[in-house]
C-alpha cells in the first residue's frame, strides 16, 4: 500500500474553530426527551424530573449548543403549552411525528437542562413559522429574554424563573422547503416572512444571531436556489443559513457510505458560494455563515423494530443503533466540518438521546454510549483551536457515489498552547494505511496518544448488555522522528493522533 501524506505548517490555516460546532440538538421526538433526558420516576432524576445518568454523558460527550425544540415538531408547536404549571398544560397532537405531546417537559425545563450541562453549553431555540408567525415569535422572545417588567416577562417570573433565559442564538422556522413540513412555503413566502420575523426580533434584542432555513439537503429539486431567493430576501438581517445532510449504507454499498463526507463538503462548498453570490450581488461586505444544524448517520430506509400505533406518548422511533462502520462515517463528518471552520459557526448532531442518537438509555434502567459517541467526545475535547490547511496526498479507491475517492481523510487542530491533534480516517476496509505527516515549523517534538476506533467487526455495536463492547484503543508504533510524524492507520478507523 503506498504511504499517505500531508504537510502541517502553522502559517497554513483555516480558521478559528467555534465552539459551537459540537453542538447537539434535542427534539420532541420519540423518546430524545421522555425517558431519553427526562424521566422523574427514575432512580438517578434530579429534583427537576432529569436523568443524571445522562446529565453526566452528555457533559462526557462535550455538547455545547442544544437546538430545541425541533426539528419538525418545532412547525406546529404553541410554545404557550410549556410553559407553567406542568400539570396544567395541555395535551396536543404531535402532526409531524404523529404522537401525542404531553408539554411536560417544556421551555423552562429544558433551560435548567442546557444550565446544568455546564457553563460551555448555550441553548439553541426554534420559533415556528410553520403555522405561527413574527407575534408568537416575538411573545416568546419576551417571555424568554426580557428582565421583567412586561406581561411576558412578568409571566416567566411567575413560572419560576427569575433570571431570563439568555438565548442568542435562534433559528427561523426548519426545513420550510420540506414538503413534509407543517406549513410548507415557498422560497418567496418563507424569505419573506423570515425577514420580517427577524427585523421584528432585531427590535427588541438587536445582537441576536439568527438562522434562516436553508435546504433539507444537497439533493432536494430547489437547492441553491432556495439558498439565493431566500437570502435576497434576509441577506441584512440574519447571520448564518442552516444545512441537513443525514448519511446511510445503502444496498450494501458500504465504499460509498464510508465516503459520505465527500457529500458534505460539497454542500457545504456550494453553500458558501451560493452566500458569496447573493453577498456579491448586494454589493454587501458581510458573510453568511453557515449553521450545520441537523447531521448524522440515518437509516430512513429500514423499518421501525418496534411496534407504534399513531399519537402514542414518546414511541419508539428513529432508534438506530450504529456499528463501528457507522463511528467512523461519523468521525469522517467531523472531519468534514473542521475543515471548514471559516465558515461552519455552527452544528449540531441529531439527536442527542435515544433518537440517531450517541447516548441510549432504557426507561428506569442504564444509559450507555454508542459506537458514535467516541468521534464526537473526542473531537469536541481536542478540536479547539484554528484549524490547519490540509492537503493530503492519498492512495485512492473506487465508489459507486463519488468515484475515485481518497482512502484517507484528516484535519489537524492547533490549540493556543502550540499542540496539535490530527484527526483521521482510513476509509479502506481491509488494508493498514501508513501515514507520516511533515511537521515543517510546527515545533513539535512528541507524540502524547494516538488512539484508534477500529475492530476486527465492522458491525460490532454497543447494547445495554454489552455498553463498553466498542471503545477507542490506545495504538503502538507511532512515532515522531526528525520533523516527521510515521503511522499506520488501521483498515476501516477513526484516529486521534496528539502532539506537543
Amino acid at each position: 500500500m503506498r504511504t499517505a501524506r500531508f504537510v502541517l505548517d502553522p502559517a497554513f490555516t483555516v480558521g478559528e474553530v467555534d465552539p459551537r460546532l459540537f453542538g447537539s440538538f434535542v427534539e420532541h421526538l420519540g423518546r430524545c426527551v421522555y425517558t431519553g433526558v427526562f424521566e422523574p420516576d427514575h432512580p438517578t432524576a434530579d429534583a427537576d424530573g432529569l436523568r443524571t445518568d445522562v446529565l453526566e454523558l452528555v457533559r462526557e460527550l462535550g455538547v455545547t449548543a442544544v437546538r430545541y425544540p425541533g426539528g419538525n415538531f418545532v412547525s406546529g408547536y404553541d410554545w404557550e403549552d410549556s410553559v407553567g404549571p406542568a400539570e396544567e398544560r395541555p395535551r396536543r397532537l404531535d402532526l409531524a411525528w404523529r404522537s401525542t405531546e404531553t408539554n411536560r417537559f417544556g421551555i423552562g425545563e429544558f433551560i435548567g437542562f442546557v444550565r446544568k450541562i455546564g457553563p460551555r453549553a448555550e441553548p439553541m431555540m426554534a420559533v415556528n413559522l410553520g403555522t405561527r408567525g413574527v407575534a408568537e415569535a416575538l411573545a416568546l422572545l419576551e417571555y424568554a429574554n426580557h428582565p421583567s417588567g412586561t406581561a411576558r416577562s412578568e409571566q416567566r417570573i411567575a413560572h419560576g424563573d427569575k433570571a431570563p433565559f439568555g438565548i442568542r442564538l435562534w433559528c427561523l422556522g426548519n426545513e420550510m422547503d420540506g414538503p413534509w413540513q407543517t406549513g410548507h412555503k415557498s422560497a418567496e413566502e418563507y424569505g419573506r416572512l423570515a425577514a420580517e420575523t427577524a427585523r421584528a426580533m432585531r427590535q427588541i434584542e438587536p445582537g441576536l444571531e439568527l438562522v434562516a432555513c436553508g435546504s433539507s439537503g444537497q439533493g432536494m429539486a430547489t437547492f441553491a436556489a432556495w439558498e439565493a431567493t431566500v437570502l435576497a430576501e434576509t441577506y441584512d438581517l440574519v447571520d448564518h443559513i442552516s444545512l441537513h445532510a443525514y448519511y446511510e449504507e445503502t444496498d450494501g454499498d458500504r465504499d460509498s457510505f464510508l465516503a459520505s463526507a465527500v457529500d458534505t463538503e460539497s454542500f457545504i462548498e456550494n453553500v458558501v458560494a451560493t452566500c458569496d453570490h447573493v453577498g456579491a450581488r448586494l454589493k454587501s461586505e458581510k458573510k453568511i455563515n453557515l449553521s450545520f444544524d441537523e447531521w448524522n448517520v440515518w437509516y430512513q430506509s429500514r423499518p421501525n423494530p418496534h411496534p407504534v400505533e399513531d399519537w402514542q406518548e414518546a414511541p419508539r422511533l428513529l432508534e438506530d443503533v450504529y456499528t463501528v462502520t457507522d463511528a467512523v462515517v461519523l468521525g469522517s463528518l467531523l472531519i468534514a466540518l473542521l475543515r471548514h471552520a471559516d465558515r461552519v459557526a455552527v452544528a449540531c448532531l441529531a439527536q442527542l438521546v435515544n433518537v440517531i442518537a450517541p447516548i441510549m438509555t432504557e426507561p428506569g434502567g442504564p444509559a450507555w454510549r454508542q459506537t458514535t459517541f467516541h468521534p464526537f467526545a473526542q473531537a469536541s475535547a481536542h478540536g479547539r483551536g484554528r484549524v490547519l490547511d490540509v492537503r493530503v496526498d492519498s492512495p485512492t479507491y473506487a465508489t459507486r457515489k463519488y468515484g475515485e475517492v481518497d482512502l484517507l481523510h484528516a484535519t489537524a487542530v492547533r490549540a493556543e498552547d502550540g499542540s496539535v491533534t490530527v484527526f483521521a480516517v482510513n476509509r479502506g476496509r481491509t488494508e493498514p494505511l501508513p501515514l507520516e505527516v511533515a511537521l515543517g515549523r510546527t515545533g513539535l517534538t512528541a507524540v502524547v496518544e494516538h488512539s484508534a476506533l477500529a475492530d476486527a467487526d465492522p458491525d460490532a455495536v454497543n447494547s445495554r448488555h454489552d455498553q463498553e463492547r466498542v471503545t477507542p484503543h490506545p495504538v503502538e508504533g507511532t512515532t515522531l522522528r526528525d520533523g516527521t510524524l510515521s503511522t499506520v492507520l488501521e483498515p476501516l478507523s477513526w484516529n486521534v493522533i496528539r502532539l506537543a
